[in-house]
């Protein structure tokens, strides 16, 4: 009975600590990790909501850039982190896909992590440098299969969602392309501009300005309908590759065991940044929108993701594309 007693003694102290620090969260500074490189897209989004979910905490939100192998680098630091809250991970529709497509993965994707919410639905486009020889989509799929040997296909790395929709395209065409990987779609752009890569496949967070300023060419967008940022672009659809269709979703995640109250909190801070003015007109101006409040919560999380990496797994296997 006494070992009971200071058993139980043990653990209300335990419990009466951890309720007394998720009342107290946060204290301290945050981290996000955003597991590609800087100036890529979702490095875009988790500025943008780093800075809106900060001020709601009343701490500041740094975001960390831990690029390489496909996301998988800072995902894993995040999953080892102390499941306290302040590491966060912002990761995209890869948190899906790395686990059909590495071998061997340091955590996991559906355990490994407590869901906070989505944060929005990125829909890509097709762009090309702006002296690339194609005007359009028919004159773009003739070049690249008359010259499949030469032209260069950027992407940011294995798992990472421009490499995702090259895929995708490379099957869509029957065309193997040489295929220049980097450690972020940001690097990737900048080659892009100045003419060193030929094409890639990126989000809109990350085209927009450069399409809109005229450094780049585009050939289509992904999605169902056409954007209403960009009107005048063809969806890929339309242009001529039937039921192509491709959207990067974003969500954040804290390690596992970080306590119900401050997931909570931190979904909460989330739901509040999404409704930002400031937040809601950077997406629009970049070509997308941040999800309904429903979705920005952990269930709603928890269940996409696993949806999603049951999606992938089977498509993925099919284009026989692995990692050790």
């Amino acid at each position: 009975m006494k070992f009971t007693f200071l058993h139980s003694a043990v653990l209300l102290a335990s419990l009466g600590s951890a309720v007394a620090q998720a009342q107290d969260f946060p204290t301290k500074t945050i981290t996000m990790v955003v597991p590609f490189a800087a100036g890529g897209p979702t490095d875009t989004v988790a500025r943008l909501v780093a800075q809106s979910m900060g001020i709601k905490l009343k701490q500041t939100i740094i975001v960390e850039n831990v690029g390489g192998a496909g996301g998988t680098i800072g995902a894993a630091r995040v999953a080892k982190a102390a499941p306290d809250g302040y590491t966060l991970l912002l990761h995209h529709i890869g948190q899906a896909t790395a686990p059909a497509l590495y071998r061997k993965l340091s955590y996991n994707a559906n355990d490994s992590f407590e869901p906070i919410g989505l944060v929005t639905d990125v829909p890509m486009t097709l762009v090309a440098r702006k002296d690339f020889p194609a005007k359009d989509f028919k004159e773009l799929l003739a070049y690249v299969k008359a010259n499949k040997s030469k032209v260069t296909y950027a992407n940011a790395g294995l798992g990472s969602a421009s490499h995702l929709c090259g895929m995708l395209f490379m099957t869509a065409i029957d065309t193997d392309l040489t295929t220049v990987p980097y450690k972020g779609t940001g690097p990737a752009m900048n080659d892009l501009l100045g003419g060193q890569v030929d094409f890639m496949c990126d989000q809109t967070t990350n085209t927009t300005s450069q399409i809109k300023s005229g450094k780049i060419k585009v050939y289509g967008v992904t999605t169902k309908a056409r954007l209403a940022s960009m009107p005048d672009v063809p969806t890929l659809n339309e242009a001529g590759l039937p039921g192509f269709e491709i959207n990067v979703w974003h969500g954040v995640y804290a390690p596992r065991g970080t306590p119900k109250a401050i997931v909570d909190t931190l979904a909460g801070a989330l739901q509040v940044a999404l409704k930002d003015p400031m937040v809601k007109q950077r997406f629009a101006d970049l070509g997308t929108e941040p999800v309904a409040e429903s979705r920005a919560r952990p269930e709603a999380l928890r269940t996409y993701l696993k949806t999603e990496i049951e999606r992938w797994a089977p498509i993925i296997s099919k284009a026989g594309v692995y990692a050790e």
